[in-house]
């Protein structure tokens, strides 16, 4: 039996290692860019399917299909983004007499769709927030709803997700550019300029029920998610369980989450996502029919493996486990470590990664789609891996997270592993206290300046020690790891990082 991975980074060696253990031949497919990347050199054999441009590589859909059929595949995963939630690629893979692993086409279009899915959710039972259930027909239906509801409202791209095709409208004034707004990035993201509206709820939390149902008629819940640290809408930490989900509130989120799923038909792993407002009341947000990218924490509290179960669904058999067979244990954090620079506007850092060192010890996994020596393209989403730890409770995870993040070097481009190592740090981290606009607030704030400035002794300390040891490892006298004659401070990224065009390998 052989797998095709349409995808690349992190997520393809994360299929390919769970590929590995179930005794699965994988086939890996790459741009002219990734022609070295981890994932290809894993793979049991690679096919290219175009040049750089996602366009014309990962997301053509007669070429990835090609190179299944080519290398004889007998089923094709789609990892996340990219195809992952067409359904009409799901379709095609189907129709070649491959095996999707992923849900029913159909159940990928009707969740993919937020009036259908809102609409579905409604008629299952599921708490939505007051919104419409069909796009919006002209601006003046939007001013009626906005006087009925009053403001702030959020306009939404029908076929939107990441946080595209999001306005939040505070004024009647303003509903009309708002309303061009959403509708042009809907038509340029996802080509629909279909929009909807909902009331917007203020400063809520992000909570997410992973879901995974069989051919059978078996549905499970596999624990809740708390994703409530987002940059613009996109996650950036991830945990789990919610620290504050009570057993009221999850049993709540369980069984709203189950009804969508059986609503839906759907079978394979994936996400039902909600919003909890300050007095803790749920409200159905929408459906993700893919692998998350956070479903590692999932895994390390439920010890289970998503990815081979996903493979499991797919090829027939029933799940692994019941309901009351899943029991959570410790907490687990991810952060989604990117080549994007977080004190100077999140800007790109493409490049070639010159010194790499991953975190290790007990409780710390870390799944990467780069390795030292890396050339980090521009052409793609700029995740680099994901660092995950593990704890007994939410404060050995934090403690666990600062001691990781200490450990973690990537020299040569720049990374968000700083505004980690400062938000651990954080007191309301710590309590967790924050909302899905905590992160957007504090990096627009003062505060972030005065927790990242130079005149930190310890970052000051630090610099000088990874400069006279760079200086030293040029000169041929120092041998082994630079980062061992650092102390083990996270401050060495930066010293070594802004040291390195002077001091040149």
């Amino acid at each position: 039996m052989k797998l095709l991975i349409a995808n690349r980074g992190e997520i393809a060696v994360r299929i390919i290692r769970a590929c590995r253990e179930m005794g699965i031949g994988t086939v890996a497919i790459y741009s002219e860019v990734d022609r070295l990347a981890p994932h290809v050199l894993m793979a049991d054999e690679a096919h290219p399917v175009g040049p750089a441009a996602a366009a014309e590589s990962y997301l053509d859909m007669d070429r990835v299909i090609a190179a299944a059929v080519d290398s004889g595949a007998d089923l094709v995963h789609p990892g996340y983004g990219f195809l992952a939630e067409n359904a009409e690629f799901a379709r095609r893979v189907e129709a070649a007499g491959l095996t999707w692993v992923g849900p029913p086409p159909e159940a990928i279009r009707l969740m993919g769709s937020k009036t259908e899915s809102r609409r579905l959710a409604a008629e299952a039972g599921a708490p939505l927030i007051p919104g419409l259930l069909e796009p919006l027909g002209s601006l003046g239906e939007l001013e009626a709803f906005a006087r009925e509801h009053g403001f702030p409202v959020l306009l939404k791209a029908v076929a939107g997700g990441g946080g595209k095709g999001m306005r939040r409208v505070d004024r009647m004034e303003d509903l009309e550019a708002a309303f061009d707004r959403a509708r042009s990035e809907g038509a340029a993201y996802f080509g629909d300029d279909r929009v909807y509206v909902e009331r917007l709820v203020i400063h809520p939390r992000h909570v997410e029920v992973q879901v995974a149902a069989d051919t059978h008629g078996n549905a499970v819940a596999v624990g809740e998610r708390e994703c409530s640290i987002q940059r613009r809408h996109q996650k950036v930490v991830e945990e789990c369980p919610s620290p504050v989900v009570t057993p009221e509130i999850r049993e709540e989120l369980f069984r709203a989450a189950l009804a969508v799923v059986r609503a839906a038909g759907y079978r394979s792993v994936g996400t039902v996502e909600f919003l909890l407002d300050p007095e803790g009341k749920v409200y159905f947000l929408e459906m993700n029919t893919r692998l998350q990218v956070e479903h590692p924490v999932t895994e390390e509290v439920y010890g289970v493996d998503l990815v081979r179960e996903q493979i499991r669904i797919a090829l027939g058999e029933p799940l692994s486990w019941t309901q009351e067979e899943l029991r959570p244990r410790g907490h687990a954090i991810e952060c989604r470590v990117y080549a994007e620079d977080p004190f100077r506007g999140f800007a790109p850092s493409p490049g070639k990664i010159t010194y790499l060192r991953r975190p290790g010890g007990p409780g710390v996994r870390v799944d990467s789609g780069v390795l030292d020596g890396s050339v980090v393209p521009l052409d793609y989403d700029p995740m680099l891996s994901k660092l995950v730890v593990w704890g007994p409770d939410r404060e050995a995870a934090v403690r666990r997270l600062r001691r990781a993040l200490g450990e973690y070097c990537i020299a040569g481009i720049a990374t968000t592993l700083p505004l980690f190592r400062v938000l651990a740090r954080l007191p309301e981290f710590e309590r967790a206290e924050f909302h899905t606009s905590y992160l957007d607030e504090l990096l627009a704030s003062d505060r972030i300046a005065e927790l990242t400035a130079t005149g930190d002794p310890e970052a000051e300390r630090v610099a000088i020690i990874a400069a006279a040891c760079l200086a030293t490892l040029e000169a041929g006298s120092l041998s082994g790891d630079p980062f061992e004659h650092a102390g083990g401070s996270g401050w060495w990224e930066e010293g070594l990082r802004v040291l390195h065009g002077r001091f040149p390998r």
